[in-house]
């Protein structure tokens, strides 16, 4: 079967999400505006996720899976995901399930425009400390970038995976795809999304990890944009 459109889902110790997941993406496979597949990525989980993934996969077409041999951090299942991609779009959303399948739609709607297009999640439903802690990582990482995005953290987003695939990876740049983009002279686009509490599962990421790893990657960033190589082939022959 052909699919236009690859939703890549990180996973790292999600057991209790995983039924919710399965239930909701199939039921967006329904509506999606492109048709759609699912690629779980296995971060190392140390539950039961592997074994439900497994069995996602084996009842339903529309999932397939990777698996890391240990836990490797967010960004590296993010690009594993791209790696394996062979739809035109690719796109993500996490495993908890804070942000809804079905406003991939409003994503898509975009697209043809755009090399990316990223949620703004409307009316978090998260903790005080949480928001805060993420508003101001969000204005250190503009003030580096000048990207104009007000929520790269938000897990939902849309890119074309001939961009998504040229991006530079490494630990923590999955705040940074927007910017990322802009070094390819793509274009990019957010678009307002709904946001929900986390119903099962614990959070990976403390106020430290959204405060000192964010500046600590704004450096990186301005290493990797001043090193960046960018080309446009004229002709060949």
């Amino acid at each position: 079967m052909n699919y236009d459109f690859t939703i890549v889902v990180p996973v790292y110790n999600e057991e209790d999400n995983l039924l919710r997941v399965e239930t909701e993406l199939l039921a967006y496979t329904k509506k999606a505006s492109k048709k759609t597949k699912i690629l779980f990525v296995n971060d190392g989980s140390k539950d039961k996720s592997q074994e439900l993934i497994e069995l996602i996969a084996a009842r339903n077409p529309e999932f397939s899976f990777i698996s890391f041999y240990e836990n490797r951090g967010l960004s590296a299942a993010i690009k594993a995901g791209f790696d394996y991609t062979k739809t035109p779009l690719v796109g993500y959303i996490d495993s908890d399930l804070q942000t809804a399948p079905d406003d991939f739609n409003l994503l898509l709607a975009h697209i043809g425009d755009n090399d990316l297009v990223t949620g703004v999640r409307e009316n978090r439903k998260d903790s005080f400390v949480k928001n805060m802690s993420s508003t101001i990582a969000n204005g250190i990482r503009r003030s580096f970038t000048s990207d104009g995005m007000d929520d790269t953290g938000c897990p939902l987003k849309v890119i074309k995976t001939d961009y998504a695939k040229r991006i530079p990876m490494f630990k923590g740049l999955h705040r940074f795809l927007p910017a990322m983009i802009l070094l390819q002279k793509g274009r990019i686009k957010q678009v307002p999304v709904q946001h929900f509490p986390r119903l099962a599962g614990e959070a990976k990421f403390g106020v430290w990890n959204r405060l000192l790893g964010p500046l600590m990657d704004c450096f990186a960033y301005l290493w990797m944009k001043k090193k960046y190589i960018n080309y446009t082939v004229a002709k060949q022959g």
